[in-house]
Order: structure tokens, then C-alpha cells, then sequence
């Protein structure tokens, strides 16, 4: 097995560590990734202080991995070395049951999550992209387009897919008004791609200290959520509203935002459950949704697509050494738009 170098999380309570370990012998259909970014998300702070519950130390996180292709197995035809490549938030799943044929792939239950979680054998740890290598499956590699900065477009793995799958599916377009609430690593993804569908953008942020962010990176207007007002002026507006915010604020509020038969769907994750009134629904025949991630398909698809309208994520670049102070500045919004560690700061 190769000896790998990285960051972990050893206890709920603790910094993340420089830590030593083995990567799995690559198999025939395997690719082997010389990571060389890795995106910060929200969801790996959660994880690494087991605020969901279901953490598993040591753990490596990071789910948004990009690198170049080190070596390949002998019957991987997709990939070669020297290619760009990504992993996104997970590393194996079913191959044969129905939601793997339809491309549901990432809501199948025996989905192998990238970190946190152990291979098909039941043992083996996965260990994420904090670390300087990674072995995946071929089909689980996503290629990135040339023209996408491989530090930039490690953030799309994970906030990429997360806001293209919803208004993808959602059909944000053209004659359809989209609210995204939160302006931070995932929302500014989300005016991002909406405005590339063609969408009519509202960003719903709590204050306007963004606004001009806003309105650079694509969004057609900008409310403050914490003005009472914003949501007297805009009852009834939208067509679709993706909420992205990770903290436990009022639905019940925003749904009132939506016109009849639309919908909010949450990408977003509190830790607390967030109470729904039945006639926040009920009035107006409005629907509350969910959506996480995307298959492989559809994340190639994300890809492509922000290749052909020259999308990546708004990072700020930090050593590997300095993760924990991102994490803290993650949690107080100090960060425009995404931490992305530059691994090589792992030497």
C-alpha cells in the first residue's frame, strides 16, 4: 500500500492534525489522483465535530478533490495519467439496482461516501482530499475541462453540483424567478449558475454587505432578509426559491415568497430540526423539497456546463496548515466565497 500524507479530525473536540496513512493498492479499474486542491465545506466542519452524529476518527475530510491522474489500472480505458480529474462526495455505490439505471446514484443507500465512511469491503476506511493521493473506481472520476482552473473548480464537486442539480431539475430558465438565501460557499454557486440557465436572480442574504458580489457574480436584485419589509415586497414572487442556509431559520417565512405551485428546496443542513407550518404549504399549493448533490452523470454535466459559460467557484487559497483557522472563519461567514487548500503545502 502507498503512504499518504493529510490532515485529520481524531476527536470531535480537537484540531485537525497532520496524520500518516496507507492508500489501498489501486485495482484494475482503479485511478490513482496526485491530489493538488481541495475545496473546504461546510459539511466537512460538521462531520469533523460529529454535529451529525455519525463521525468515524480518524477522519480525512474533503469531498472537493481536484488533481492530476498519477497512474491508471490496467483496464481503466476513460482515464490517463496527466489528465485533470475530480472526485466529488462519493467513492463507490450499487451498480446494479434501479436508481443507479435512472442516474439517482447519490440517493441510493449504499452509496461510499468519500470520507467518513469505509470501501465496499466493509472495512477499509475512505479517507478524503485533505491528503496528497486518493485510489477511486474510473466510473467515480469526473474529468474537468481545460479551461477550468483546477484550484477554482475543486469547489464544483461539491457547491457546484449541489445548487446545478436542484435548478437543473427545477427548471430554472428563462421567465422563471429564483431565489437563493445565503450568499455564501454554495449560494454564490447558485446565482451563478441561475443566471447562466437564464433565470430572473434574487439573492436573499441577511444583510447588503454582499450585494455587490451579488450583483457582479449574476444576480438581477439583492434583499436583506433582516429588513421585515423584504418579505411584505416580495410575497408571492417566485417561482422557485433554493435555500441554502445551514442554520435553523423560519421556512414558514420564505414559503409565504413563493408564487402558487412553487417550490423551495433545501440543500442546506442545520444541525436542529426546523419546524413547517401546514398552511405555509396548504396556501398556495406549495411544495418544500429537498435535493443533495448529484450523480456522476449529472456532476460531469455540471462540469461541462460551467465550462461552456466559464463558471468556477470565488476562492481564497490557504496552506494546508492553516485549516482550522478556516473553519472558524467559515462559521462566522469570513470567507469570499471558498476556502480551497493548495496541497502541495503538505511538503
Amino acid at each position: 500500500m502507498a503512504i499518504a500524507k493529510g490532515y485529520a479530525a481524531t476527536d470531535a473536540s480537537k484540531p485537525l492534525t497532520p496524520f500518516t496513512f496507507e492508500r489501498r493498492e489501486p485495482n484494475e479499474d482503479d485511478v490513482v489522483i496526485a491530489i493538488k486542491f481541495a475545496g473546504i465545506c461546510h459539511s466537512d466542519i460538521h462531520q469533523a465535530r460529529n454535529e451529525w452524529g455519525n463521525s468515524k476518527y480518524p477522519m480525512v475530510p474533503g469531498h472537493e478533490i481536484a488533481g492530476i491522474v498519477s497512474a491508471v489500472g490496467s483496464k481503466v480505458t476513460k482515464y490517463k495519467v496527466g489528465d485533470r480529474v475530480g472526485v466529488g462526495c462519493f467513492v463507490n455505490s450499487c451498480t446494479t439496482c434501479a436508481t443507479r439505471d435512472l442516474d439517482l446514484e447519490q440517493y441510493m443507500p449504499g452509496i461510499v461516501q468519500t470520507y467518513n465512511d469505509v470501501e465496499a469491503d466493509g472495512e477499509t476506511p475512505t479517507y478524503g482530499g485533505y491528503s496528497d493521493s486518493i485510489v477511486v473506481k474510473e466510473g467515480y472520476v469526473l474529468s474537468i475541462p481545460e479551461n477550468l482552473p483546477l484550484n477554482a473548480a475543486a469547489p464544483l464537486l461539491c457547491a457546484g453540483i449541489t445548487l446545478y442539480s436542484p435548478l437543473s431539475h427545477w427548471k430554472a430558465g428563462p421567465g422563471k424567478k429564483v431565489a437563493i438565501v445565503g450568499m455564501g460557499g454554495l449560494g454564490h454557486m447558485g446565482v451563478k449558475i441561475a443566471h447562466a440557465m437564464g433565470a430572473d436572480v434574487t439573492v436573499l442574504s441577511q444583510t447588503l454587505s454582499k450585494k455587490e458580489d451579488g450583483l457582479r457574480l449574476g444576480a438581477d436584485h439583492y434583499y436583506a432578509t433582516s429588513d421585515a419589509e423584504t418579505f411584505k415586497t416580495l410575497a408571492g414572487t417566485f417561482d422557485l426559491i433554493v435555500m441554502t442556509v445551514g442554520t435553523a431559520i423560519d421556512w414558514n417565512a420564505y414559503l409565504n415568497l413563493l408564487k402558487i405551485d412553487g417550490s423551495m428546496v433545501v440543500v442546506g443542513a442545520p444541525e436542529h430540526p426546523v419546524p413547517v407550518h401546514a398552511f405555509s404549504l396548504i396556501a398556495g399549493r406549495k411544495t418544500l423539497a429537498g435535493s443533495g448533490i448529484g450523480s456522476i452523470k449529472e456532476t460531469q454535466e455540471m462540469l461541462d456546463f460551467c465550462s461552456k459559460h466559464d463558471i468556477v467557484s470565488e476562492i481564497e487559497m490557504i496552506n494546508i496548515d492553516q485549516v482550522n483557522e478556516a473553519y472558524e472563519r467559515v462559521l462566522k461567514s469570513d470567507v469570499r466565497y471558498r476556502f480551497v487548500i493548495d496541497i502541495a503545502s503538505l511538503a
